[in-house]
Protein backbone atom coordinates (compact mmCIF):
# COMPACT_ATOMS: atom_id res chain seq x y z
CA UNK A 1 0.00 0.00 0.00
CA UNK A 2 1.73 3.59 -0.33
CA UNK A 3 2.29 5.72 2.03
CA UNK A 4 -1.08 5.94 4.73
CA UNK A 5 0.48 8.32 6.86
CA UNK A 6 -2.61 10.85 5.73
CA UNK A 7 -5.11 8.51 7.80
CA UNK A 8 -4.20 9.71 10.53
CA UNK A 9 -5.46 13.58 9.86
CA UNK A 10 -8.31 14.44 11.91
CA UNK A 11 -10.49 14.46 8.76
CA UNK A 12 -10.84 10.83 9.42
CA UNK A 13 -11.99 8.44 12.28
CA UNK A 14 -10.77 4.68 13.35
CA UNK A 15 -12.81 3.01 11.00
CA UNK A 16 -12.04 4.74 8.13
CA UNK A 17 -8.57 3.51 8.43
CA UNK A 18 -9.62 0.37 8.62
CA UNK A 19 -11.70 0.26 5.80
CA UNK A 20 -9.05 1.40 4.27
CA UNK A 21 -6.20 -1.40 5.29
CA UNK A 22 -8.98 -4.12 4.60
CA UNK A 23 -9.99 -2.86 1.73
CA UNK A 24 -6.25 -2.81 0.16
CA UNK A 25 -5.46 -6.02 1.48
CA UNK A 26 -8.67 -7.86 0.02
CA UNK A 27 -7.88 -6.11 -3.74
CA UNK A 28 -4.36 -7.25 -3.65
CA UNK A 29 -5.92 -10.70 -3.22
CA UNK A 30 -8.89 -10.73 -5.45
CA UNK A 31 -8.78 -8.13 -7.95
CA UNK A 32 -6.40 -9.23 -11.68
CA UNK A 33 -4.46 -6.31 -12.96
CA UNK A 34 -4.82 -7.20 -16.66
CA UNK A 35 -7.77 -6.82 -18.23
CA UNK A 36 -10.40 -8.70 -20.22
CA UNK A 37 -11.05 -8.14 -24.35
CA UNK A 38 -14.76 -8.37 -22.91
CA UNK A 39 -14.94 -5.22 -20.84
CA UNK A 40 -18.44 -5.96 -20.32
CA UNK A 41 -18.06 -9.34 -19.05
CA UNK A 42 -15.48 -8.14 -16.81
CA UNK A 43 -17.34 -5.13 -15.50
CA UNK A 44 -19.73 -7.10 -14.73
CA UNK A 45 -17.67 -9.63 -12.88
CA UNK A 46 -16.25 -7.02 -10.72
CA UNK A 47 -19.86 -6.05 -9.87
CA UNK A 48 -20.42 -9.25 -8.28
CA UNK A 49 -17.13 -9.89 -6.82
CA UNK A 50 -17.38 -6.00 -4.77
CA UNK A 51 -21.41 -7.12 -3.80
CA UNK A 52 -19.62 -10.23 -2.16
CA UNK A 53 -16.76 -8.56 -0.51
CA UNK A 54 -19.14 -6.14 1.18
CA UNK A 55 -17.33 -3.11 0.04
CA UNK A 56 -20.93 -1.84 -2.33
CA UNK A 57 -22.38 -1.42 0.86
CA UNK A 58 -20.72 2.15 1.32
CA UNK A 59 -22.69 3.13 -1.65
CA UNK A 60 -25.92 3.14 -0.65
CA UNK A 61 -27.62 5.04 1.90
CA UNK A 62 -29.55 3.08 4.90
CA UNK A 63 -28.73 0.34 6.85
CA UNK A 64 -32.18 -1.15 6.12
CA UNK A 65 -31.55 -1.31 2.38
CA UNK A 66 -28.04 -2.82 2.59
CA UNK A 67 -25.90 0.15 3.24
CA UNK A 68 -22.62 0.17 5.76
CA UNK A 69 -24.66 3.57 7.10
CA UNK A 70 -27.72 5.13 7.57
CA UNK A 71 -26.52 7.61 5.18
CA UNK A 72 -23.67 7.44 2.86
CA UNK A 73 -20.45 8.42 4.65
CA UNK A 74 -18.46 10.53 2.05
CA UNK A 75 -15.29 10.17 3.44
CA UNK A 76 -15.63 6.13 3.40
CA UNK A 77 -16.76 6.77 -0.21
CA UNK A 78 -13.59 8.59 -1.06
CA UNK A 79 -11.43 5.96 0.74
CA UNK A 80 -12.56 3.11 -1.60
CA UNK A 81 -12.66 4.99 -4.58
CA UNK A 82 -9.09 5.85 -3.95
CA UNK A 83 -7.90 2.17 -3.05
CA UNK A 84 -9.41 0.99 -5.66
CA UNK A 85 -8.53 3.33 -8.20
CA UNK A 86 -4.68 2.24 -7.61
CA UNK A 87 -5.46 -1.39 -7.99
CA UNK A 88 -7.60 -1.47 -10.84
CA UNK A 89 -9.00 1.84 -13.05
CA UNK A 90 -12.26 -0.52 -14.06
CA UNK A 91 -12.86 -2.00 -10.34
CA UNK A 92 -13.02 1.86 -9.47
CA UNK A 93 -15.22 2.65 -12.23
CA UNK A 94 -17.68 -0.26 -11.44
CA UNK A 95 -17.98 0.37 -7.82
CA UNK A 96 -18.54 4.53 -8.30
CA UNK A 97 -20.93 3.47 -11.07
CA UNK A 98 -23.00 1.35 -8.29
CA UNK A 99 -22.98 4.61 -6.22
CA UNK A 100 -23.74 7.11 -8.77
CA UNK A 101 -26.37 5.40 -10.65
CA UNK A 102 -28.52 4.14 -7.26
CA UNK A 103 -27.16 7.91 -5.47
CA UNK A 104 -30.48 9.45 -6.15
CA UNK A 105 -32.63 6.97 -4.64
CA UNK A 106 -30.76 7.10 -1.34
CA UNK A 107 -30.73 10.68 -1.13
CA UNK A 108 -34.75 11.30 -2.64
CA UNK A 109 -35.97 8.56 -3.07
CA UNK A 110 -39.47 6.85 -1.59
CA UNK A 111 -39.35 3.40 0.73
CA UNK A 112 -40.44 1.45 -1.84
CA UNK A 113 -37.97 2.70 -4.46
CA UNK A 114 -35.42 1.92 -1.61
CA UNK A 115 -36.23 -1.36 -0.80
CA UNK A 116 -36.71 -2.58 -4.84
CA UNK A 117 -33.02 -1.29 -5.90
CA UNK A 118 -30.92 -0.11 -2.51
CA UNK A 119 -30.43 -4.23 -1.31
CA UNK A 120 -29.75 -5.23 -5.01
CA UNK A 121 -27.34 -2.76 -5.57
CA UNK A 122 -25.64 -3.13 -2.45
CA UNK A 123 -25.28 -7.09 -3.31
CA UNK A 124 -23.77 -7.00 -6.29
CA UNK A 125 -27.15 -8.26 -8.20
CA UNK A 126 -28.30 -5.17 -9.72
CA UNK A 127 -25.94 -2.30 -12.39
CA UNK A 128 -27.08 0.81 -11.74
CA UNK A 129 -26.51 3.80 -14.13
CA UNK A 130 -26.45 7.58 -14.01
CA UNK A 131 -28.85 9.03 -17.28
CA UNK A 132 -28.31 13.00 -17.12
CA UNK A 133 -25.85 13.79 -20.19
CA UNK A 134 -27.45 14.52 -23.53
CA UNK A 135 -25.92 15.21 -27.33
CA UNK A 136 -26.65 19.12 -26.48
CA UNK A 137 -26.84 19.30 -23.02
CA UNK A 138 -23.65 18.24 -21.07
CA UNK A 139 -22.20 20.58 -18.91
CA UNK A 140 -25.20 22.52 -19.28
CA UNK A 141 -28.31 20.70 -17.76
CA UNK A 142 -30.92 23.11 -18.50
CA UNK A 143 -30.51 22.59 -21.94
CA UNK A 144 -32.06 19.03 -22.02
CA UNK A 145 -34.66 18.21 -24.10
CA UNK A 146 -35.19 14.77 -23.14
CA UNK A 147 -39.32 14.63 -22.25
CA UNK A 148 -41.50 13.16 -19.69
CA UNK A 149 -45.11 13.87 -21.14
CA UNK A 150 -47.47 12.85 -17.84
CA UNK A 151 -50.42 10.90 -18.81
CA UNK A 152 -52.82 10.27 -16.22
CA UNK A 153 -50.81 8.03 -13.62
CA UNK A 154 -47.52 7.49 -16.07
CA UNK A 155 -44.56 9.24 -17.33
CA UNK A 156 -43.94 8.83 -21.59
CA UNK A 157 -40.55 9.61 -22.14
CA UNK A 158 -38.70 10.59 -25.53
CA UNK A 159 -35.48 11.86 -26.50
CA UNK A 160 -31.82 10.80 -26.12
CA UNK A 161 -29.32 10.19 -23.52
CA UNK A 162 -25.50 9.63 -24.44
CA UNK A 163 -21.90 9.30 -22.46
CA UNK A 164 -24.03 7.22 -20.13
CA UNK A 165 -21.55 4.85 -18.09
CA UNK A 166 -23.04 1.19 -17.78
CA UNK A 167 -24.99 2.28 -20.84
CA UNK A 168 -25.96 -1.25 -22.21
CA UNK A 169 -25.11 -3.35 -18.82
CA UNK A 170 -27.25 -1.59 -16.69
CA UNK A 171 -30.10 -3.28 -15.09
CA UNK A 172 -32.08 0.20 -14.52
CA UNK A 173 -31.26 3.80 -15.05
CA UNK A 174 -31.80 6.96 -12.86
CA UNK A 175 -33.01 9.07 -15.69
CA UNK A 176 -33.28 13.04 -15.83
CA UNK A 177 -35.78 14.47 -18.09
CA UNK A 178 -37.59 17.79 -18.84
CA UNK A 179 -41.19 17.53 -17.09
CA UNK A 180 -42.80 21.25 -17.74
CA UNK A 181 -43.14 22.33 -14.20
CA UNK A 182 -41.18 25.42 -15.19
CA UNK A 183 -38.48 26.66 -17.37
CA UNK A 184 -34.88 25.42 -17.45
CA UNK A 185 -33.16 23.81 -14.49
CA UNK A 186 -36.69 23.77 -12.40
CA UNK A 187 -38.56 21.87 -14.83
CA UNK A 188 -36.76 18.54 -14.56
CA UNK A 189 -37.86 15.76 -12.88
CA UNK A 190 -36.26 12.25 -12.42
CA UNK A 191 -37.20 8.70 -12.81
CA UNK A 192 -36.26 5.47 -12.45
CA UNK A 193 -36.14 3.24 -15.59
CA UNK A 194 -35.46 -0.66 -15.66
CA UNK A 195 -33.56 -2.10 -19.20
CA UNK A 196 -36.99 -4.30 -19.40
CA UNK A 197 -39.02 -1.15 -19.90
CA UNK A 198 -40.98 -1.49 -23.73
CA UNK A 199 -39.86 1.98 -25.63
CA UNK A 200 -36.12 1.85 -23.91
CA UNK A 201 -33.19 1.00 -26.20
CA UNK A 202 -29.16 1.22 -26.37
CA UNK A 203 -28.57 2.13 -29.92
CA UNK A 204 -25.29 3.26 -29.74
CA UNK A 205 -22.13 1.54 -27.66
CA UNK A 206 -19.07 4.09 -26.98
CA UNK A 207 -15.40 3.23 -27.60
CA UNK A 208 -13.00 5.37 -25.26
CA UNK A 209 -9.34 5.57 -24.19
CA UNK A 210 -9.95 3.43 -20.89
CA UNK A 211 -12.38 1.16 -22.16
CA UNK A 212 -15.29 0.87 -19.72
CA UNK A 213 -19.59 0.39 -21.01
CA UNK A 214 -20.49 3.45 -22.10
CA UNK A 215 -23.37 3.87 -24.46
CA UNK A 216 -26.20 5.86 -25.79
CA UNK A 217 -30.18 5.47 -24.66
CA UNK A 218 -32.70 6.05 -26.47
CA UNK A 219 -36.35 6.40 -25.09
CA UNK A 220 -39.31 5.73 -27.73
CA UNK A 221 -42.48 6.68 -25.97
CA UNK A 222 -41.27 4.82 -22.93
CA UNK A 223 -44.19 4.54 -20.40
CA UNK A 224 -43.34 4.38 -16.67
CA UNK A 225 -45.55 4.34 -13.66
CA UNK A 226 -45.11 7.86 -11.43
CA UNK A 227 -44.52 5.79 -8.87
CA UNK A 228 -41.07 5.65 -10.48
CA UNK A 229 -40.57 8.99 -10.10
CA UNK A 230 -37.74 10.02 -7.54
CA UNK A 231 -38.83 13.25 -5.25
CA UNK A 232 -41.81 15.48 -6.21
CA UNK A 233 -41.94 16.92 -10.05
CA UNK A 234 -39.59 19.28 -11.00
CA UNK A 235 -36.92 18.48 -8.26
CA UNK A 236 -35.41 16.67 -10.82
CA UNK A 237 -32.30 19.08 -11.19
CA UNK A 238 -32.04 19.27 -6.95
CA UNK A 239 -31.37 15.58 -6.54
CA UNK A 240 -29.45 15.48 -9.72
CA UNK A 241 -27.03 18.03 -7.76
CA UNK A 242 -27.11 16.31 -4.02
CA UNK A 243 -26.19 13.01 -5.98
CA UNK A 244 -23.31 14.87 -7.66
CA UNK A 245 -22.05 16.89 -4.69
CA UNK A 246 -21.19 13.16 -3.26
CA UNK A 247 -19.74 11.83 -5.78
CA UNK A 248 -18.24 14.46 -7.60
CA UNK A 249 -15.07 14.40 -4.11
CA UNK A 250 -15.34 10.97 -4.86
CA UNK A 251 -14.04 11.04 -8.59
CA UNK A 252 -11.12 14.14 -7.29
CA UNK A 253 -10.37 10.61 -5.23
CA UNK A 254 -10.07 8.41 -7.56
CA UNK A 255 -7.91 10.38 -9.19
CA UNK A 256 -5.78 10.67 -5.79
CA UNK A 257 -5.51 6.78 -6.38
CA UNK A 258 -4.00 7.25 -10.01
CA UNK A 259 -1.43 9.48 -9.09
CA UNK A 260 -0.33 7.81 -5.58
CA UNK A 261 -0.12 4.48 -7.83
CA UNK A 262 1.76 6.63 -10.49
CA UNK A 263 4.17 8.02 -7.56
CA UNK A 264 4.91 4.26 -6.82
CA UNK A 265 5.61 3.34 -10.27
CA UNK A 266 8.16 6.08 -10.75
CA UNK A 267 9.96 5.46 -7.50
CA UNK A 268 10.45 2.00 -8.25
CA UNK A 269 11.47 3.32 -11.78
CA UNK A 270 13.65 5.81 -10.34
CA UNK A 271 15.36 3.65 -7.54
CA UNK A 272 15.94 0.72 -9.94
CA UNK A 273 16.81 1.78 -13.40
CA UNK A 274 20.82 2.70 -13.78
CA UNK A 275 22.01 5.34 -16.11
CA UNK A 276 25.27 6.47 -16.24
CA UNK A 277 26.94 4.20 -13.67
CA UNK A 278 24.24 5.41 -11.01
CA UNK A 279 20.60 5.67 -10.83
CA UNK A 280 17.43 7.51 -12.51
CA UNK A 281 16.77 8.55 -8.72
CA UNK A 282 20.37 9.87 -8.34
CA UNK A 283 19.96 12.97 -10.38
CA UNK A 284 18.68 15.90 -9.11
CA UNK A 285 16.57 16.67 -11.90
CA UNK A 286 13.97 13.05 -11.28
CA UNK A 287 14.41 13.96 -6.88
CA UNK A 288 13.06 17.36 -8.04
CA UNK A 289 10.61 15.67 -9.73
CA UNK A 290 9.50 12.92 -7.50
CA UNK A 291 9.25 16.35 -4.87
CA UNK A 292 6.55 17.89 -6.93
CA UNK A 293 4.41 14.42 -7.49
CA UNK A 294 4.48 14.25 -3.64
CA UNK A 295 3.74 18.03 -2.41
CA UNK A 296 0.64 17.68 -5.93
CA UNK A 297 -0.35 14.55 -4.18
CA UNK A 298 -0.73 15.57 -0.64
CA UNK A 299 -1.94 18.83 -1.64
CA UNK A 300 -4.63 17.07 -3.56
CA UNK A 301 -5.52 14.79 -0.64
CA UNK A 302 -6.21 18.14 1.68
CA UNK A 303 -9.16 19.50 -0.37
CA UNK A 304 -10.68 15.55 -1.29
CA UNK A 305 -10.52 14.92 2.42
CA UNK A 306 -11.85 18.41 3.40
CA UNK A 307 -14.50 18.41 1.39
CA UNK A 308 -15.82 14.77 2.27
CA UNK A 309 -15.03 15.36 6.18
CA UNK A 310 -17.22 18.91 5.41
CA UNK A 311 -20.34 16.47 3.55
CA UNK A 312 -20.17 14.38 6.65
CA UNK A 313 -20.80 17.12 8.81
CA UNK A 314 -23.70 18.08 6.88
CA UNK A 315 -22.39 21.47 5.71
CA UNK A 316 -22.87 22.25 1.66
CA UNK A 317 -19.78 21.36 -0.21
CA UNK A 318 -20.40 22.62 -3.83
CA UNK A 319 -16.95 24.83 -3.64
CA UNK A 320 -15.00 22.83 -1.71
CA UNK A 321 -16.24 19.71 -4.12
CA UNK A 322 -15.71 21.33 -6.97
CA UNK A 323 -11.95 22.50 -6.01
CA UNK A 324 -11.13 18.96 -4.70
CA UNK A 325 -12.16 17.79 -7.95
CA UNK A 326 -10.58 20.25 -10.31
CA UNK A 327 -6.99 20.28 -8.37
CA UNK A 328 -7.09 16.65 -8.03
CA UNK A 329 -7.83 15.75 -11.84
CA UNK A 330 -5.79 18.34 -12.79
CA UNK A 331 -2.76 16.97 -10.69
CA UNK A 332 -3.26 13.29 -11.29
CA UNK A 333 -2.46 13.93 -14.83
CA UNK A 334 0.57 16.31 -14.17
CA UNK A 335 1.69 13.20 -11.94
CA UNK A 336 1.16 10.44 -14.30
CA UNK A 337 3.29 12.29 -16.89
CA UNK A 338 5.80 12.73 -15.01
CA UNK A 339 5.95 9.10 -14.25
CA UNK A 340 5.50 8.08 -18.04
CA UNK A 341 8.56 9.99 -18.76
CA UNK A 342 10.76 8.68 -15.78
CA UNK A 343 9.49 5.04 -17.51
CA UNK A 344 10.89 6.42 -20.91
CA UNK A 345 10.26 4.23 -23.78
CA UNK A 346 8.20 1.26 -21.49
CA UNK A 347 5.89 4.01 -20.33
CA UNK A 348 4.06 3.84 -23.48
CA UNK A 349 3.94 0.05 -23.78
CA UNK A 350 0.54 -0.97 -24.04
CA UNK A 351 -0.51 -2.39 -20.59
CA UNK A 352 2.34 -1.15 -18.05
CA UNK A 353 0.93 0.61 -15.28
CA UNK A 354 2.00 3.99 -15.97
CA UNK A 355 0.29 3.76 -19.89
CA UNK A 356 -3.06 2.79 -18.08
CA UNK A 357 -3.12 5.74 -15.81
CA UNK A 358 -1.99 7.80 -18.78
CA UNK A 359 -5.46 6.71 -20.44
CA UNK A 360 -7.52 6.30 -17.25
CA UNK A 361 -6.84 9.79 -16.22
CA UNK A 362 -7.74 11.67 -18.92
CA UNK A 363 -11.49 11.39 -18.49
CA UNK A 364 -11.66 12.25 -14.95
CA UNK A 365 -10.71 15.90 -16.28
CA UNK A 366 -14.29 16.03 -18.14
CA UNK A 367 -16.81 13.55 -16.53
CA UNK A 368 -18.98 15.21 -13.70
CA UNK A 369 -17.95 18.70 -14.96
CA UNK A 370 -15.00 19.40 -16.84
CA UNK A 371 -12.35 21.45 -15.26
CA UNK A 372 -13.70 24.39 -16.53
CA UNK A 373 -17.25 23.90 -15.59
CA UNK A 374 -15.38 23.52 -12.17
CA UNK A 375 -13.76 27.02 -11.89
CA UNK A 376 -17.07 28.44 -12.76
CA UNK A 377 -18.78 26.68 -10.03
CA UNK A 378 -16.00 28.02 -7.86
CA UNK A 379 -16.42 31.67 -8.90
CA UNK A 380 -20.01 31.81 -8.79
CA UNK A 381 -19.92 30.32 -4.69
CA UNK A 382 -17.21 33.18 -4.07
CA UNK A 383 -19.63 35.74 -5.75
CA UNK A 384 -22.09 34.88 -4.08
CA UNK A 385 -20.39 34.98 -0.49
CA UNK A 386 -20.16 38.53 -1.42
CA UNK A 387 -23.72 39.10 -2.20
CA UNK A 388 -22.79 39.40 -6.29
CA UNK A 389 -26.40 37.55 -8.19
CA UNK A 390 -25.43 36.54 -11.84
CA UNK A 391 -28.70 37.49 -14.32
CA UNK A 392 -30.62 34.42 -15.11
Amino acid sequence: MSDTHYLQWPFFEAPHAQLAHALDTWAAEHIAQSHSADVDAECRALVRLLGQGGWLKHAVGGVAYGGAHDAIDTRSICLIRETLARHSGLADFAFAMQGLGSGAISLAGTDAQKNAYLPRVAAGEAIAAFALSEPDAGSDVAAMQCSARIEGDFAVLNGTKTWISNGGIADFYVVFARSGEAEGARGISAFIVDATTPGFSVPERIDVIAPHPLGTLRFDNCRIPLTQRIGAAGEGFKVAMRTLDVFRTSVAAAALGFSRRALDEALQRATTRKMFKQTLADFQLTQAKLAQMAITIDSSALLVYRAAWQRDQGQNVTKEAAMAKMVSTEGAQQVIDAAVQMWGGMGVVSEVPVERLYREIRALRIYEGATEVQQLIIARELLKDVGHTAPK
